[in-house]
């Protein structure tokens, strides 16, 4: 459809006033909240994500973008929850203890509510302990996506693994782990479900985590 082909368009540009106006729009004509989610809002941040992946856009591009579509879902979130659509999944997202470092981890949010998941973000600095709690409280969540983005704060991404284990918590969710020091080798090591170097590729591995 040309508004749902134009609403994909002005994501991928970052136009947030377009997004918001073209996703009222949309809903005004009588198109399914879904269809308008899913084919406008989430299609259009996975052809961002592509383009991340292949190095032909970068990050301040995925930003602008994932702001717009942000501008798309808030208008959509009262038809949705009207319809009783349920997420794709649900998530948790946070920098490790000791780590102040945000930009990467809100991109990596960003993109993964792109794709359909609800996710919480718990912030930078966050203790081990934190990550429990949120887990031992949200028994739906099914992904913990750990960040660290210094090699001085690495350590605390075992560290917060350790106590997911220890709280007997670990079959519950799956566990990504992401950051400029980590590698596949160390997600290995670690025990991790999931790593990717990007954005892009994480939100699809995060789709591919809580649906399997």
């Amino acid at each position: 459809m040309a508004l749902l082909e134009e609403l994909s368009q002005a994501v991928q540009a970052g136009n947030r006033k377009a997004v918001a106006a073209l996703t009222q729009q949309a809903l005004d004509e009588g198109m399914d909240p879904k269809t308008i989610l899913n084919e406008g809002l989430i299609d259009a941040m996975t052809i961002i994500g592509d383009k991340f992946s292949r190095n032909e856009v970068f990050v301040p591009e995925m930003l602008v973008a994932a702001r717009a579509m942000t501008a798309g879902t808030t208008v959509l979130k009262p038809s949705l929850v009207e319809e009783g659509s349920e997420p794709l999944g649900y998530a948790v997202i946070g920098t490790v203890q000791g780590d102040m470092h945000d930009i990467g981890k809100n991109l990596v949010r960003m993109m993964i509510e792109g794709k359909g998941i609800e996710i919480t973000d718990l912030g930078v600095d966050v203790k081990p302990e934190a990550f429990v709690e949120y887990l031992q409280e949200h028994p739906e969540c099914q992904l913990l996506c750990l960040s660290a983005l210094l090699t001085t704060t690495l350590p605390m991404v075992p560290e917060a693994i350790a106590a997911v284990n220890k709280a007997g918590l670990r079959d519950q969710v799956k566990i990504m782990v992401g950051g400029a020091p980590v590698t596949q080798k160390f997600a290995d090591e670690i025990g991790a479900d999931g790593y990717t170097p990007d954005a892009g590729s994480a939100a699809i591995m995060a789709a591919e985590l809580v649906t399997a």
